[in-house]
Order: structure tokens, then C-alpha cells, then sequence
């Protein structure tokens, strides 16, 4: 089977990508497709926290998040051992919560109802780029097209063929669920400060970076959640592995840690564990008539967070691929300069270099400075290069 543009994935940047190409080029619609190994709604592990900068870019697409199950943070705190920074953006909350299940099954829904093509149950074996095409082996058929989008994730397989040898830059991250109060029979630690269920924990946000000076180049998080509309509380560590080379403990340790001191039982929950793929500028990003998105290219690598990074690769590749079926030329040597230039690549080169930083800077005394006595100017800097980037993207 032929076809123009053939995404494969149907996670944000995929489907991000398809209305993005819809919305700017809508004679194009019927000329996607989109293929996508799983059913919807289908189980993803992520933490799921949607920052303004993703409502921003699906209000663009006349998308409205409300629409989807939620829970809302009025604030997060960017914290070192229980102390740092607080962010909220006045007259709404800070970060919206979804379970991806819920989400990515509800923007296929929107996009199909805006004429998007997808295909689900379909699991990609190998793409081949050729001269004049792409061939695409499934698990189903074999697919030719002019144009092929790797949206497929971190460990995905496009990447995988038409990228072989490219260095791997990939965090690892652990996460679970827990009720959002405590055992009321185990009381929380006191060794830090603790908010409390019943008061300044709810409905907010907490990113620690307590773990970096034990070499764990990243942070501990919890905030709040729901499953089936019951409210629950997300739980995770991510780390960069930028410190991998140097001693440091097992990285479910700071979380146990972590959930100990607020009366949580690590032992009490299922663990889970996934890569994320995060951004370098070194990464390779396409090879001629196949570009990547999303975390096939990387995410932020401060945080780990890809869904806004996600939806932002696909305005960016959408205006690639649509000016390089108007010019027919399918070389994509561009495509990484214009994801650069881009508001989103800016704001992923300064993640960058921030986490090459604030990261190999794992002394005790400065992630003290960094977190608490620079807090007027931490604030500034996100203000200024990590937040709000999504308003200046084209």
C-alpha cells in the first residue's frame, strides 16, 4: 500500500505532527496515515504532567485539555533536601495532570475527527529508505511511502534503522502510584520538612534534587493524580545517567527515601521503570525522505519532559516535510538546523546546557546555592529561556 505521509506512532509527536499538517496544509489530510502497534486507549507509563507550554500548542489547535480527566497543580516547588524555589503562574494552575491513557486516546480521537487516517494494532518490523521511497515491513502488510515520520518513542524502531551507530544519550526513570494520603498508622519522617496531606501537599507539585550529590544526576518528584477518577499521588525518580560513570546507590533508594519521609511504603506499590531518550545537540535527527520526532529525537534533559517537547517537534516537522513535498525534495539536510533555530530547539539547547551543568555540579554546597540562594535569578532564566517557548514557535 502507497502513501504520502506515513507517521509512525500515534503518541503526541506523531499525532502532533498529523494536525499540525492538517491544520497548515489541509489538502494533505487525506494523504496521512498513521500507524500504531497498540489499541486505544493504551497503557503508557508516564508521569503525564502537561506544563502550559502543551496547553498552549493544542489550544493553537483548537484543542481544549479540560476535556480530558485531570488534576490541576496550583504550584510546583523545585526543591534541594526540602528547600528552593516555588513557580506558579498566576490565575491558573501550573501543571495539568493526565493519565496518558486517557490522553493520547482522546488527541487520536481529534484527529481522526478531523479526517487523520490511523491504523491501529499494527507493529513495524524495519523501514528501509530508498532512493525514490520508503519501505515500511509490519507484522500486517508492507508499506511504501515518500515521506516516513518516526514518532515511535525511545526505544523505537525507526530510529533503530535508519540510525544504527548514533550515540545514545537515554536517562532512566522509575515511578509509581500511591493512594493521595498515607497509612495513617505509619507516621511520615521528620528528618525534612513536610508539608502534610491534609495541608500544603495537596494539589501541588514537588521536583527534589537531593539525590545528585549521591551521584544520581537528577530528582525525586511527587504530585498529584487520578486513576478511573479516583485521586491518587505520582511517585518517581529520573536520572539523567550523565554521572554514570561514578559511584551511586541503587536509584530506587532516594524514592524509597523520599516516600518514607511523607509516610509511604515504596515496598507497598508496583514499580515500574522505563529509558527516556533526552536531547543533545549532537543527535542525528533524519536521513533523507525519514525524519524523527519526539523522544526518537529527545526530550528535555533537565526534567525528562517530552509531552510539550513532543507536540512542538510535530509543528516543526509538520512545516519540514510540507515545504519539502512542495520544493520535492525529501533530502531533510535542513531539518535539524530549522528544529534548532526553532523556539522549541532553543529551548532544548538551553535545557541542555543547564543539565550538563547544574548536573556535573553535583557538590553539596552548590546544589544548595543553586537551588535557595539563586532562586530570584533560576526564576528569571526559566522565565526568560525555558518557559513560554511554545508562544514563539511558528
Amino acid at each position: 500500500m502507497t502513501h504520502d505521509i506515513l507517521i509512525l506512532g500515534g503518541g503526541p509527536s506523531g499525532l502532533s505532527t498529523a494536525l499540525h499538517l492538517a491544520k497548515l496544509y489541509p489538502h494533505l489530510t487525506d494523504r496521512i496515515l498513521i500507524l500504531e502497534k497498540e489499541h486505544y486507549p493504551r497503557p503508557k507509563l508516564c508521569a503525564g504532567g502537561l506544563v502550559a507550554d502543551a496547553e498552549i500548542i493544542l489550544q493553537r489547535l483548537g484543542l481544549d485539555t479540560s476535556e480530558v480527566p485531570h488534576v490541576d497543580a496550583v504550584s510546583a516547588h523545585f526543591d534541594f533536601a526540602g528547600k528552593g524555589l516555588e513557580i506558579r503562574i498566576p490565575h491558573t494552575h501550573t501543571i495539568r495532570v493526565v493519565r496518558r491513557d486517557e490522553f493520547d486516546n482522546w488527541l487520536a480521537k481529534k484527529a481522526e475527527s478531523r479526517g487523520i487516517e490511523i491504523r491501529e494494532g499494527i507493529a513495524v518490523k524495519n523501514v528501509q529508505p530508498r532512493d525514490g521511497s520508503v519501505i515500511v515491513e509490519t507484522d500486517e502488510e508492507t508499506f511504501t511511502a515518500q515521506v516516513v515520520v518516526g514518532a515511535d518513542g525511545s526505544n523505537g524502531i525507526v530510529r533503530r534503522c535508519i540510525l544504527p551507530n548514533a550515540p545514545v544519550h537515554t536517562a532512566r526513570v522509575l515511578e509509581v502510584l500511591t493512594p493521595s494520603q498515607p497509612d495513617p498508622h505509619r507516621p511520615a519522617g521528620t528528618s525534612r520538612k513536610s508539608f502534610g496531606f491534609g495541608g500544603g501537599r495537596v494539589g501541588v507539585a514537588f521536583f527534589d534534587f537531593f539525590p545528585v550529590p549521591a551521584g544520581i544526576a537528577g530528582y525525586v518528584w511527587d504530585f498529584p493524580t487520578q486513576v478511573k477518577g479516583q485521586p491518587m499521588r505520582c511517585w518517581g525518580i529520573y536520572d539523567t545517567n550523565i554521572l554514570a560513570d561514578q559511584p551511586r546507590p541503587a536509584l530506587k533508594d532516594p524514592l524509597a527515601e523520599e516516600m518514607a519521609r511523607h509516610g509511604f511504603d515504596l515496598n507497598d506499590v508496583e514499580l515500574k521503570g522505563h529509558p527516556i531518550r533526552w536531547f543533545s545537540p549532537m543527535n542525528r535527527m533524519s536521513v533523507p525522505r525519514v525524519l524523527l520526532v519526539g523522544d526518537a529525537v529527545g526530550a528535555d534533559p533537565i526534567f525528562g519532559e517530552g509531552i510539550s517537547i513532543a507536540l512542538g517537534y510535530g509543528a516543526v516537522a509538520a512545516r519540514e516535510i510540507g515545504e519539502s513535498l512542495r520544493r520535492n525534495d525529501f533530502s531533510f539536510t535542513g531539518y535539524r538546523w530549522r528544529v534548532v533555530r526553532s523556539a522549541l530547539g532553543q529551548t532544548l539547547m538551553a535545557r541542555w546546557l543547564i543539565a550538563e551543568i547544574l548536573y556535573r555540579l553535583k557538590w553539596h554546597w552548590f546544589q544548595i546555592f543553586f537551588w535557595r540562594v539563586l532562586n530570584p535569578i533560576i526564576a528569571l532564566v526559566a522565565k526568560i529561556f525555558i518557559l513560554n517557548w511554545s508562544r514563539r514557535i511558528k
